[in-house]
């Protein structure tokens, strides 16, 4: 059964159940209904016509910007395709998945935020890869044979979406694994934790098994730059796992904030910094690193476009080099991409500071943006942080959360999403007017309420 099929019975039966829905609310008095719901207004099979308040509906809400985006490409891309997801050899890895319940290995925590999908990760980057490439469209000299006309895109553009979304897994699945051993003791014999040394030969063996296969299927579309392009990519990736100071088991740790840090208000201007790093000129070369600790925003940014940005901008970019548009425009597609996941990762930074208080026993990354930002308001916090260089778990993250929450980190952060965001937006801006283009926009205005 092909993947359209599917999201047209599970569209027929989402009208079913609303349907089932209505035929209740008719059966049950317009009395009840209004005590259980008192601040809706309920329509029977009676015209009915109540003043009452109406439920509040976000502007823009997550799900229904997805669902829609969805339905403009012709099926549901999250999460790799289904024809991966039924494969035996991913089902053996499911299998033994369940080895694991009940153990603290990482991996229980990407699976979980793989399968589920939430708005707070990475999943929808195939999505957003076939937007794009709907958006542009492709050259006139385009075989027939390679176009997907029902859904608006090159055949090669999809295979491109799933190996983006492959190659993206594979990393956050071998980001799951635990050092057994302190480098001290390298060498000796390991201890008695059969389930985190289980744990570990699952995340090797079954991110090496996605990066293969999305390197195999990469090579199928035998198109030497856009191979070159995304092997940069996959090289940026795992450059961000050794990018700054790291504890044991190999947790991010911010760089030491200088003494004479800028101020908060001096620093706030984020549209005069720089954060090309040289991939303006040719972003098939490592990016330069060249006076990136001395900046907490070029840290912040240099550190999640090797680990995200690279791979969705050189993919929004070979996307556009499969349907042959000009090189100009190729480029444009890499900074709509890479801006994008910027914007999308600042979003993520401010989630653990909508609340006041930090839950007991909550972390966060010590190199989010707010983080980053306080340390170059407040250098002296760095004496708190530095306890986790043999592991984040000796930091009071509750001390952080409360310190970052006086300073001036958030807005600041606020201030670097709107940023990338609408640099994201004066792309979209320059192509033609389209469903693509405005499911795009959505998405990007969506993520204001994550």
């Amino acid at each position: 059964m092909s993947l359209a099929r599917i999201y047209g019975l599970q569209a027929r039966l989402r009208s079913h159940l609303q349907k089932s829905v209505v035929k209740l609310a008719t059966t049950i008095p317009s009395s009840q209904l209004l005590e259980s719901v008192p601040r809706r207004c309920i329509a029977s099979g009676v015209v009915r016509h109540e003043k009452l308040a109406p439920k509040p509906v976000p502007k823009h809400d997550w799900n229904r910007a997805v669902s829609e985006a969805e339905k403009i490409v012709g099926y549901p891309t999250s999460f790799l395709s289904l024809r991966w997801l039924l494969s035996d050899e991913i089902a053996n890895v499911a299998l033994h998945l369940r080895k694991l319940v009940g153990s603290n290995h990482p991996l229980l925590r990407t699976a979980k935020i793989l399968i589920y999908n939430g708005k707070n990760n990475m999943q929808a980057w195939g999505l957003i890869v076939l937007l794009i490439s709907k958006a542009v469209g492709h050259a006139p000299t385009v075989p027939d044979l390679e176009q997907d006309k029902s859904a608006g895109v090159l055949q090669s553009q999809r295979g491109l979406a799933e190996i983006t979304e492959m190659i993206r897994t594979a990393h956050l699945v071998h980001q799951g694994l635990v050092n057994l051993q302190p480098l001290d003791g390298a060498g000796n014999e390991l201890g008695s934790d059969s389930d985190t040394i289980f744990g570990n030969k699952i995340a090797l063996l079954s991110g090496d098994y996605l990066l293969g296969n999305a390197c195999l299927q990469l090579a199928g579309l035998r198109n030497q730059p856009l191979i070159e392009l995304i092997s940069s990519a996959v090289r940026d990736l795992a450059e961000s796992n050794f990018f700054g100071e790291r504890d044991q088991q190999n947790n991010p740790l911010p760089s030491r904030p200088l003494q004479s840090s800028v101020s908060a208000e001096s620093g706030s201007s984020a549209s005069s910094v720089d954060l090309s790093f040289g991939d303006l000129v040719d972003n098939t070369q490592p990016l330069s690193l060249a006076g990136v600790m001395d900046n907490p925003e070029k840290e912040w940014a240099l550190r999640h476009i090797l680990g995200a940005g690279s791979l969705l901008g050189k993919s929004c970019q070979g996307a556009m080099m499969l349907a042959g548009q000009p090189e100009p425009l190729q480029r444009r597609g890499y900074m709509f991409g890479k801006h994008l996941s910027l914007a999308w990762q600042a979003c993520i930074d401010l989630e653990p500071f909508n609340s006041d208080q930090l839950p007991s026993g909550g972390q966060f990354s010590l190199v989010s943006a707010p983080v980053l930002f306080h340390l170059d308001h407040d250098p002296s916090l760095y004496e708190e942080i530095q306890k986790g260089l043999v592991s984040v778990d000796n930091v009071d993250f509750g001390k952080v959360h409360a310190k970052v929450m006086k300073g001036p980190g958030i807005e600041r952060t606020r201030a670097l999403q709107k940023k990338h965001s609408l640099a994201a937006m004066d792309v979209l801006n320059e192509l033609p007017p389209s469903d693509a283009r405005t499911a795009l926009q959505n998405i990007i205005l969506a993520m204001q309420d994550i």
